[in-house]
């Protein structure tokens, strides 16, 4: 079964809002934590699910980045041959020696370029992973936020059977903790 954090948290504020019918100030303060909770922990789950998205996305195109690189690569490296190639026709044919020195300089300004090119493609592709480690650690202190939100709820549901502070005020550190590292994720 799916975890949702939204089914999850309209759950917990069904069972308070029952409980809201018995008129009790300490319930209507739970509820209205609970209500409270399960926003905050909705926001927590969509930036997390935000975040492992950019996080997939950027890593997707690093690995595109890194195919253009390798092409690059390879088209520079034939040029190099080709350039290496005129240099030996010169010697062996004399007197063709200016077309191949002008083929020569042609692959060689190509070879330059490509080269330009694919170490250009392999920043971007840094630039990209650094990107997407940065979304994974986003996503991961998210999820942590998430679930003490979460927690926090449900630790509210048990405040309002038991009607005991305690609780009330342990899930209340505990949102405290969640709303931390909510965040810690785009701060740290």
């Amino acid at each position: 079964m799916p975890h949702d954090p939204a089914l999850e948290a309209h759950e917990h504020a069904e069972h308070a809002e029952h409980a809201e019918h018995e008129h009790d100030n300490f319930t209507s303060m739970v509820t209205l934590t609970i209500a409270v909770l399960a926003v905050l922990a909705a926001t927590a789950g969509s930036l997390e699910t935000v975040e492992a998205g950019g996080a997939i996305t950027s890593a997707s195109e690093a690995v595109l980045a890194q195919d253009k690189a390798t092409d690059s690569w390879g088209f520079s490296n034939s040029k190099s041959v080709r350039k290496n190639l005129y240099l030996i026709a010169q010697d062996l044919n004399p007197s063709r020696a200016a077309d191949y020195l002008k083929s020569q300089a042609k692959n060689a300004a190509d070879e330059d370029r490509s080269r330009e090119e694919a170490t250009k493609l392999e920043k971007e592709r840094d630039t990209l992973l650094a990107q997407s480690r940065k979304h994974e650690h986003r996503h991961h202190w998210l999820t942590a936020a998430a679930t003490l939100l979460e927690v926090g709820i449900a630790i509210c549901t048990v405040a309002i059977i038991t009607k005991k502070r305690l609780f009330w005020i342990g899930s209340l550190i505990l949102a405290a903790g969640g709303l931390g590292l909510l965040g810690f994720a785009y701060l740290g």
